[in-house]
């Protein structure tokens, strides 16, 4: 359930730019959540716009396009749950939004295109995202949007809060301080098992 929310000077784009550029974000998001397009991926696929009006929007101390590459201006922060992607996702998703602003806004053979569009991935930890007035869970969210649970990406998904549990136990930190995806009791066990094993000499570390 990732949220793509994108800021641009005011004016950069028609209402029917937004339109055509909320839709191909919306298809990204629904790739990124392994193609599974229901009901419930498609209800948490937001796109948000904000045009920075007047002069709120500098570049290398410049309000105009002094140092700006065509096809303009752009941030977007994009919004998914911890352990959501790996390197190889993130970086499909830097490319795939890249793209589809320039597609938009007007694609071009300008040297250094594209070089003003930002994209920053921001992770909400594990136990701090919330809907309908509940904390849910990643494990939640994937049964939400369809994402399966026993396939390749969830499978990493595992092994990453496994990991972080480990680290966690090696060095106290408290059971309830939250950010570990809920695992079942036989691999709960197998990380405490395997926390327990690591050397003095590292959790000093």
């Amino acid at each position: 359930m990732p949220i793509m929310h994108v800021y641009f000077p005011d004016g950069a784009l028609k209402d029917q730019q937004k339109s055509n550029l909320a839709g191909a974000l919306t298809e990204i998001m629904l790739n990124m959540e392994g193609g599974a397009r229901t009901r419930g991926g498609q209800a948490f696929a937001l796109v948000l716009f904000s045009e920075i009006g007047g002069a709120g929007w500098w570049t290398g101390g410049h309000s105009d396009e002094t140092f700006v590459s065509p096809p303009g201006a752009f941030l977007v922060r994009v919004t998914v749950p911890e352990g959501y992607l790996n390197i190889v996702n993130k970086s499909g998703v830097h490319a795939a939004v890249n793209a589809a602003i320039l597609s938009v806004a007007g694609d071009t053979d300008a040297p250094g295109k594209g070089a003003n569009i930002q994209v920053i991935i921001d992770e909400v930890t594990e136990g701090n995202w919330g809907a309908g007035g509940a904390t849910i869970s990643l494990a939640a969210i994937a049964e939400t949007v369809g994402l399966p649970k026993d396939g390749s990406r969830f499978a990493w998904t595992r092994t990453y809060f496994e990991a972080k549990a480990r680290l966690r136990h090696a060095f106290g930190f408290p059971a309830d301080v939250g950010g570990l995806l809920p695992l079942d009791p036989k691999v709960a066990a197998k990380a405490t098992r395997q926390s327990s094993a690591v050397s003095p000499d590292v959790t000093r570390r």
